[in-house]
């Protein structure tokens, strides 16, 4: 996907930020950095929670259950982060909730939409790193990848995430 074919690098344009949310504790970090930026900017906020597919229960019959209940448990999610965007920067996202692969979702939703310019993570602060997700997109992923990616790390205040988002 080129880069020159983005609607969000044209000129006047608004802009998505989309922030990958999960449950861990550090997704309120990026959460906040992107809800900033998208107020300072006058861009748009586009929140993304990844299900992972249920297992081969199918046979069992309970496949549409078990993926019900995940898709449940990724609102809930986006419930916790939406209210944060709006308590850091009176900022409502838009919300989407897919059933997959965690990069190959986020890959998937920058190549549907256009209008996405800026990739938010959240960078885990735990002793094993940052997080395979940050890794791969920061790693081999990065050269390619369309847009740019903005890693937030988890351990960063709320007045030093303000300070940088503006």
């Amino acid at each position: 996907m080129p880069i020159s074919r983005r609607r969000s690098y044209e000129q006047g344009h608004r802009p998505k930020f989309l922030v990958f949310v999960d449950d861990t504790p550090e997704c309120a970090r990026a959460v906040r950095f992107a809800a900033r930026r998208v107020a300072r900017l006058g861009a748009k906020l586009v929140m993304l929670a990844v299900s992972a597919p249920p297992e081969s229960f199918e046979w069992l019959g309970v496949g549409d259950v078990m993926r019900a209940e995940a898709e449940d448990a990724a609102n809930e999610q986006l419930d916790k982060a939406a209210e944060r965007a709006r308590e850091a920067a009176g900022v409502e996202p838009e919300r989407v909730v897919r059933v997959g692969k965690k990069q190959d979702e986020i890959l998937k939703l920058v190549e549907e939409d256009e209008d996405i310019a800026f990739l938010v993570l959240a960078a885990g602060t735990s002793s094993e790193g940052p997080g395979p997700l940050v890794t791969s997109f920061a790693g081999i992923a990065a050269s390619t990848f369309p847009l740019p990616v903005v890693i937030v790390p988890g351990s960063l205040s709320d007045e030093e995430i303000d300070a940088l988002a503006g």
